[in-house]
């Protein structure tokens, strides 16, 4: 009997001991935290998306408190966040402008011609690895929905084969973008009004074949800017969001329609009345 006693208060006086011992070893060499750390983590959405630089909002929280970070860089948490941060902090911030997602691409099912059916796992990761995807243009939407499908909100869909992005839902995390194996997706700021719907990077006569929307480099919305904000890179045209005015002339020229005006046209008032006056 006793062969049995003696080994279990053996290993029952070793765990209380060992037991102390943490016990004095993590109070010796507590780390002590701000407490606005977790404060700030609290007020933030809790989204861990990445958009504001880190890996998640207790690292960025620790950066705001430990490093300067900037307090306004939660996008998903827009001005609420921003003005939570401050009051924590002490200080008045500002909120970040709101950036929404971009898809440069119109290469929908009708535009694009199409190299073969992929009936491999239904992922655009997947059929990128694939010959570059099925459709004719390798640099276009694979239509697969990767953006829709680690969007939280639900505000990507996939119609004709294009992605569409909702963007009065988004809460700009930037996933989408992060996801998209041809990088097509952009985040830009929401009063900027003007896109290039093409991300193509073959030239003129191979552009055109693979898609009716395609961009062809012929370069005349780069002379129509008079801001310095539109180039062509890689076969395509791309935007300087930092210039652009979304004065929308480069649009009017392109004669393939793949730049986009969002901006709202503006009525005059004497317009607007005779429209009233009429109806």
């Amino acid at each position: 009997m006793e062969s049995y006693i003696y080994p279990i208060v053996i290993f029952v006086g070793m765990g209380l001991i060992f037991g102390v011992l943490l016990t004095v070893i993590s109070k010796v060499f507590a780390v002590e935290t701000d407490p606005r750390t977790e404060q700030i983590t609290e007020s933030l959405p809790s989204a861990n998306c990445g958009a504001c630089g880190y890996a998640g909002c207790a690292d960025y929280a620790d950066a705001i408190v430990n490093k300067g970070a900037p307090m306004n860089a939660c996008l998903p948490g827009g001005a609420a966040a921003a003005a939570a941060i401050g009051r924590i902090m002490g200080v008045e911030v500002a909120a970040a402008e709101k950036k929404i997602p971009v898809v440069h691409c119109s290469g929908d099912c009708e535009a694009m011609q199409q190299k073969f059916e992929f009936d491999g796992v239904q992922t655009c990761a997947s059929a990128k690895r694939f010959y570059g995807g099925t459709g004719a243009c390798m640099h276009g939407c694979l239509g697969l929905g990767d953006c829709a499908a680690v969007c939280e909100q639900s505000c990507i869909s996939v119609k004709n084969g294009l992605a569409v992005i909702c963007t009065e839902e988004c809460i700009s995390c930037g996933r989408c973008a992060k996801v998209c194996p041809n990088g097509l997706i952009e985040l830009r700021s929401e009063k900027k009004k003007v896109d290039v719907r093409c991300s193509s990077k073959d030239m003129g006569a191979a552009a055109v074949k693979a898609c009716k929307n395609s961009c062809i480099a012929c370069s005349k919305c780069v002379k129509a800017c008079k801001f310095g904000a539109i180039r062509i890179v890689e076969a395509h045209a791309v935007i300087d969001y930092d210039k652009c005015v979304s004065c929308g002339l480069c649009a009017k020229e392109c004669p393939r329609g793949c730049i986009v005006n969002l901006r709202k046209p503006v009525v005059k008032a004497e317009t607007a009345a005779a429209v009233q006056k009429t109806e």
